[in-house]
């Protein structure tokens, strides 16, 4: 009967665990080591667990760690035991073969937290399915959730001390104070719109709405273009709209200075098929994936995703075309304003857990079009108030041109920041180049580029 309680018990590792700390207490040039690597809930003995928790502490201020300030930050914590400690800190100095060998012991206590986690996962999962509590779509979804952010390395939800957060906001400021010149966001391509928006930050929903004819694929085109080639990082456009193949041919177009027009026709030049070929080749080597499936929900998108290695940037085109988690007949009573709200809300979910910005382009209403002054306003979102508060940037595009036809504003596009968390409103001008379906910066001409 003992035998099989102990099976019972969540796997860790109690040597793995002393060990550990008794490197820590016998050199502490391990502590760099261990803290990076370990967290107090890695630890499954209490014991254990409130002693590493003593050290990270005093390891963030900056203190000094050895046997006797451990067992006085013990005491200042609480959790000192009078006829336990001195000998528990004594024993595991004592069991521990050599500090040299700490890089293991970790390995194997962050394993046995790592299977107590998805012990944790598939408990709570078949929970879920006894108790019916979820639809099977729903317990996937959970189901996914869970494992993505146990292989991310961090509780699917749980409270977080403050100073933890505070350590890794200085963390971010010292980063971004040594690489001052540099926008703190992932930059577009268009200098000034990333000085009007601090690039697009980890964790944003930004749209980026427009009447149709107004160049919204062409401008998520442009920063997906900019991003697979400079960030290092992996694109990824979710197309509801356009295939596979009219995507590229518009990519080669913006990278190549082909009009787009031969493209379509097919009446290409010798030199233009050398624009071409270059083009290609410059594609070829950049980290962008592109999905053109129509009927995907925010789940799938989130799902494939999680599965993308190095992932910086995430673009949907465009939001009114996408399914609802429930699927087409969910809505099929209640208005498509519920659907849209809960699918923005989903995507604003979705970018705070991958940790990048998703770029979502919208349709606006027909409103504009009766009023005297043509540019978007936020109430002229289609369907749904809750995609102007999910957003943390609402951009609209609007052209002159394209209502009168002689206007002095021949080819300038206004990029109309109507919405941003990170700082203040206001209009940035670009360079609309209709034959290559892409914008640029009023300074740089197209010979510049």
């Amino acid at each position: 009967m003992e035998e099989e309680l102990l099976i019972r018990q969540m796997p860790h590792s109690v040597e793995a665990e002393q060990a550990v700390i008794g490197s820590v207490l016998i050199d502490a040039r391990c502590v760099p080591e261990v803290v990076e690597n370990l967290h107090p809930e890695d630890f499954y003995l209490r014991q254990n667990r409130e002693i590493f928790e003593t050290i990270y502490t005093m390891f963030n201020f900056s203190e000094t760690i050895d046997p006797v300030t451990v067992l006085e930050g013990l005491r200042q914590n609480g959790v000192y035991d009078e006829n336990n400690s001195r000998n528990y800190i004594l024993q595991l100095m004592e069991v521990t073969p050599t500090a040299a060998n700490v890089g293991e012991y970790i390995q194997i206590v962050k394993d046995k937290s790592l299977l107590r986690r998805v012990a944790e996962a598939a408990a709570d999962l078949t929970g879920m399915i006894q108790e019916g509590t979820g639809t099977a779509q729903e317990v996937l979804d959970a189901a996914e959730q869970r494992i993505y952010a146990i292989r991310q390395g961090r509780a699917a939800q749980g409270l977080t001390p403050i100073s933890t957060v505070v350590l890794s906001v200085l963390d971010r400021l010292e980063e971004l104070s040594q690489n001052s010149a540099a926008v703190p966001g992932l930059s577009t391509g268009l200098p000034d719109l990333d000085a009007a928006i601090s690039g697009l930050n980890d964790s944003d929903l930004i749209l980026l709405a427009a009447r149709p004819g107004m160049g919204k694929t062409s401008m998520a085109l442009n920063i997906l273009l900019h991003a697979g080639k400079f960030s290092g990082k992996t694109a990824v456009f979710f197309s509801l709209e356009m295939s596979r193949e009219q995507l590229a041919m518009r990519l080669i177009s913006n990278e190549a200075f082909v009009d787009n027009q031969k493209l379509v026709t097919g009446k290409l030049s010798d030199d233009d098929w050398d624009k071409i070929a270059l083009a290609a080749a410059s594609l070829g080597k950049t980290h962008i994936l592109i999905d053109d499936n129509p009927a995907l929900s925010v789940a799938d998108m989130n799902a494939k995703c999680r599965r993308v290695e190095n992932l910086g940037l995430v673009i949907i085109d465009y939001l009114q075309l996408m399914q609802s988690a429930g699927g087409k007949n969910r809505y099929a009573g209640e208005n498509r304003q519920q659907a849209v709200s809960d699918i923005s809300r989903a995507m604003k979910i979705m970018a705070k857990e991958l940790n990048v910005p998703v770029l979502c382009l919208s349709q606006l209403s027909r409103a504009p079009e009766g009023r005297s002054d043509k540019r978007p306003m936020l109430s002229d979102l289609r369907e749904s108030g809750a995609i102007e508060q999910d957003a943390d940037i609402v951009m609209f595009l609007y052209r002159d041109d394209y209502y009168n036809e002689d206007s002095e504003n021949r080819n300038i596009a206004e990029c109309i920041v109507a919405k941003n968390r990170h700082g203040e409103t206001r209009k940035i001008e670009l360079q609309w180049l209709p034959a290559y379906t892409t914008f640029s910066s009023l300074d740089r001409t197209h010979e510049e580029s």
